[in-house]
């Protein structure tokens, strides 16, 4: 143990001492490692925070909570927008009728969707989300109520002008002071706000209750044509616990062809999306931007790998008297191999920290992002920070094995002579 303490003291020395005698050679050397291991553990960063915020949001939602929608979800791949298109809408009526025809569901609501500008006083903000959502909606989604209540049955099935508002959109309409009992403005009428919602964030389908207002749906229905197609409208429901989600789905697609009346030879006109399904494509999808990191990534450490082993051969060279004075003094080759490979690992690790110190600032500067629609935050773990680590030693190891070898197997009385 204590000889093998003495070797990576000794070759960390030599790799230091390298360093600083070479210093433009080894920093342009080292650079490919830098840069290799960037590109690697900060894509791998970046992929593990998305599915770290789909994680979250799966909680909140469900894995197995079905859609009957008008669109089916698309991931990658060609999607058939044609054949969708005059398909029509699913309605509230389907849903009731689907309540009575279906067995073994935990709940099922509606709700229907549309962008419009919330106003209060002299405020005013536009783009907001309006969700028309049935009672039920608060069984399939998380809705946690900071302040105030969420609808009853009786306000639900009435559509009272009543609203729940999302967190950004309390905050800014009402900064430092409570919503709850003031009136609000959507589509010209009044809505009493009856409670808002903690903030939640983005969740997996680029969705944020943050910037949502809730109404009852039977509200948006008295005022809105929900059969309009600029309307975002959903069949939402999950299987009871214990029931099998394949034959619940099935019946749920059997119910909705027979209420269409399509014939055994025609296509569904509605789609069946899965939260589960979406999940695994995201899943999917995230294993192909790892790969474009890691060869994107491979490059650079390839290229620097060969950069480490152009300066252990130099260093071979350059110490070649030292090694025969080394084994002339009776050193065997494991000893020799050992010191060159330690030091050719050092200066791979090296690389590689700096790489993974200019990933760990890259989180502290950008720390919340925004792809694909999807809001996360960047944080550098520690399984990341290991794998950095281990690519770094291993590039190390076959970048130094051959120097080490040629510089083992020299003759000590050749080594002597011909050294500088």
């Amino acid at each position: 143990m204590l000889i093998i303490l003495r070797l990576i003291r000794e070759s960390y020395i030599f790799a230091i001492q390298s360093l600083i005698a070479n210093k433009l050679r080894t920093i342009l050397s080292l650079l490919g490692i830098t840069i290799g291991i960037f590109a690697i553990i900060f894509v791998l960063t970046t992929v593990d925070s998305m599915e770290r915020t789909i994680r979250e949001s799966m909680q909140s939602l469900g894995k197995s909570t079905i859609f009957i929608q008008k669109w089916p979800w698309g991931y990658g791949g060609e999607y058939h927008w044609w054949e969708y298109v005059n398909r029509p809408m699913v309605s509230y009526e389907e849903m009731q009728e689907l309540q009575d025809r279906v067995r073994g569901d935990e709940a099922m609501a509606f709700m229907a969707s549309t962008s419009k500008t919330v106003e209060y006083r002299d405020k005013n903000i536009s783009n907001i989300t309006i969700m028309g959502v049935s009672y039920e909606y608060n069984q399939l989604e998380s809705i946690n109520i900071r302040e105030g209540r969420y609808f009853t049955p009786s306000e639900s099935s009435l559509g009272s002008n009543m609203a729940i508002l999302g967190h950004d959109v309390a905050d800014k309409l009402f900064p430092g002071t409570s919503a709850i009992g003031k009136s609000i403005k959507i589509f010209g009428r009044k809505l009493t706000v009856i409670g808002y919602i903690e903030k939640m964030g983005m969740d997996n389908f680029g969705m944020s209750t943050d910037k949502q207002v809730l109404v009852p749906v039977m509200y948006l229905r008295s005022i809105m044509d929900l059969r309009n197609n600029s309307m975002n409208q959903s069949i939402m429901t999950r299987p009871a616990e214990g029931v099998d989600a394949a034959m619940f789905k099935g019946e749920l697609k059997a119910a909705m062809r027979n209420m269409r009346s399509i014939r055994p030879d025609e296509k569904d006109n509605f789609a069946i999306n899965e939260v589960d399904v979406a999940s695994k494509n995201l899943a999917s999808l995230f294993s192909t931007i790892s790969v474009v990191g890691w060869f994107i990534g491979g490059i650079s450490i390839f290229i620097g790998g060969f950069g480490i082993a152009n300066i252990m051969f130099v260093s071979v060279k350059e110490r070649t008297k030292i090694i025969g004075i080394q084994k002339a003094l009776g050193s065997k080759n494991y000893f020799i191999l050992l010191q060159f490979l330690f030091e050719a690992i050092i200066l791979s690790v090296i690389g590689g920290l700096v790489g993974l110190f200019f990933v760990w600032l890259t989180t502290l500067l950008l720390a919340d992002i925004q792809f694909a629609n999807i809001e996360f935050k960047l944080y550098l773990d520690q399984s990341n920070i290991i794998l950095g680590l281990t690519v770094s030693i291993i590039v190390g190891i076959f970048s130094g094995i051959i120097p080490a070898i040629q510089a083992s197997r020299m003759n000590p009385v050749e080594a002597i002579r011909t050294g500088n």
